[in-house]
C-alpha cells in the first residue's frame, strides 16, 4: 500500500470536495428532475450525468487494478465511442441503482489506488482524469441546470 504523500492528500481532497458538490447538487432536485433531459443539449439528464461520472470511475478502477498487477498498456481510449456505451448501457436504469453504481465506482476506484504498492504518474492521471478533473468540467453546468429546473427542500427523497 503506498504512503500518502502531501500532494495525494491534496488529490483526495480535492476529489472529496467536488464529488460532494457535485451529489449535492443532483441531490437537490426533486426525483422528477434528476430524469429530466436538458442537462446537455444531447437530452442528457442530471440521472445520465451521474451514471456518466460513475462509470468512468468504475473504469478508472479497471485501470488502478491493471497497473497494480502490471498488466496495463497505456492505449489510446476512444472517448466518445466509451461516452455512448456507457450512455447506452446505464440509460434506462433508475436514478437509485445509477447512483448507487457511482458511489460504488468511486469507492473501488480509491481502494485500488490505495494498494498500488507504489506511486505513480499514471495512476494520478487516472484518478485526476475520471475525479476531480471530471468532476470539475461538469459542475458548472450542473449548478446552471440545477438553478433552471429548480431546487427541492432538503430532505430524505433519495437515500
Amino acid at each position: 500500500m503506498i504512503a500518502q504523500s502531501g500532494r495525494d492528500r491534496e488529490l483526495i481532497a480535492e476529489e472529496d470536495r467536488l464529488w460532494t458538490e457535485l451529489h449535492d447538487l443532483v441531490d437537490s432536485m426533486s426525483a422528477e428532475k434528476v430524469d429530466e433531459p436538458g442537462y446537455f443539449d444531447e437530452g442528457w439528464s442530471a440521472k445520465d450525468l451521474v451514471a456518466h461520472i460513475g462509470s468512468w470511475l468504475a473504469e478508472a478502477g479497471v485501470v488502478l487494478d491493471r497497473l497494480r498487477a502490471g498488466t496495463y498498456r497505456p492505449e489510446e481510449i476512444d472517448i466518445d465511442t466509451m461516452n455512448a456505451q456507457f450512455y447506452g448501457s446505464m440509460r434506462g436504469v433508475a436514478f437509485h441503482d445509477v447512483r448507487a453504481q457511482a458511489l460504488t465506482a468511486r469507492n473501488r476506484m480509491l481502494r485500488a489506488w490505495r494498494s498500488l504498492p507504489e506511486g505513480s504518474s499514471e495512476a494520478d492521471r487516472w484518478i485526476r482524469k475520471s475525479g476531480p478533473d471530471h468532476y470539475a468540467e461538469h459542475v458548472p453546468r450542473l449548478r446552471e441546470w440545477v438553478g433552471e429546473v429548480g431546487r427541492e427542500e432538503p430532505g430524505p427523497h433519495r437515500a
